[in-house]
């Protein structure tokens, strides 16, 4: 007789099987866990090629901006050159004359490209350029340390732009004469100085075509392209001050930025109309650009998380997380 045999589960064959389907449904899973999808492009990401134009102060934001969304939208290319910011006011003729080229019609507006102003375009007859508000940017005076001041009054600020005070040490500084190193017309951290610094006055006129040839015993002006070698010029230049971006000043090695009554150039003092030498900064298109553009593209990846993110890092602050904001205004 045959001996029978007891399984209290099942029987070697059902056993083995359903080895096999355990086996099968763990490799699936590893298979599901470990397969590399493709994450999809964030829904403000666009295809094409975005031209970029207007600000020097905004560049650096701008720049790290346009990296970073190519990298998350893989269609999406903007090219950066050393010429791509010539200022507010060249960025925006670049993008009137674009937008006049293509001949448009109605309510379609370019959508490659977008110009940056620091404020608002002057009333030029240009009523195609529309405007943005992206950020407040903070502006700030910069001197070389051997002028031996970090403090000055508004009137003692609008004494030296207005030639009154020619000396460092007219002003409890060092025995030194002063160099101003401006941005050349066009630039919105000039206008800006001019309007809510100077009260409005203009600057004088230049002594020097090129800073260069500033006579370091004598006082002087000169002009130069860019916020970059503003802040060079001033860091080689004795007795020399300047204007900037805030960002920018922070990482620049040999200047100090200097406060203005007392207050530095922060967010808080802006707030209160404490300090004076801050401004909107706008991102202007031509016309409405079509929602699935580069343009709006962009625009939109600003304001989210990332591109918010980035504007801070920057020193800057994006309009829409102000505490007033209204304090966004053109002025």
């Amino acid at each position: 007789m045959r001996k029978t045999e007891y399984y209290p589960f099942a029987a070697k064959p059902v056993r083995a099987l359903l080895v096999v389907l355990v086996l099968v449904l763990i490799g699936e899973s590893l298979f599901m866990l470990l397969r590399s999808d493709p994450e999809p492009a964030p829904l403000d990401c666009a295809s094409g090629t975005l031209t970029l134009s207007g600000s020097t102060a905004f560049a650096p934001v701008l720049r790290e901006a346009a990296r970073q969304y190519e990298k998350v939208c893989p269609d999406a290319h903007i090219p950066l050159s050393d010429r791509t910011f010539q200022g507010s006011v060249p960025g925006l003729s670049a993008l009137a004359a674009a937008g006049k080229k293509a001949h448009l019609t109605g309510s379609q507006g370019l959508g490659d490209r977008l110009a940056f102003s620091d404020g608002p375009k002057s009333e030029d007859g240009r009523p195609q350029l529309l405007p943005r508000p992206v950020a407040l940017s903070l502006f700030t005076l910069v001197v070389n340390p051997d002028a031996g001041v970090k403090d000055l009054s508004l009137k003692q600020v609008r004494g030296i732009y207005a030639g009154k005070i020619t000396n460092w040490n007219q002003v409890k500084g060092n025995d030194v004469p002063i160099h101003l190193v401006s941005r050349n017309p066009g630039s919105g951290t000039r206008t800006t100085l001019e309007r809510q610094v100077l009260g409005g006055r203009s600057l004088p006129a230049a002594t020097v075509s090129d800073c260069a040839s500033l006579a370091a015993a004598e006082p002087g002006r000169c002009e130069v392209a860019d916020t970059e070698t503003l802040l060079d010029t001033v860091a080689s230049t004795p007795g020399a001050l300047g204007h900037s971006e805030v960002g920018a000043a922070t990482a620049q090695d040999g200047v100090e930025e200097v406060r203005i009554d007392g207050y530095p150039a922060t967010l808080e003092g802006a707030d209160e109309g404490a300090y004076p030498y801050w401004q909107t900064e706008f991102a202007y298109t031509y016309g409405e650009p079509p929602a699935a553009s580069m343009a709006a593209g962009f625009l939109r990846y600003l304001a989210d998380e990332v591109g918010k993110d980035i504007i801070r890092s920057h020193g800057d602050r994006p309009c829409s997380e102000l505490a007033k904001p209204l304090l966004c205004r053109p002025s």
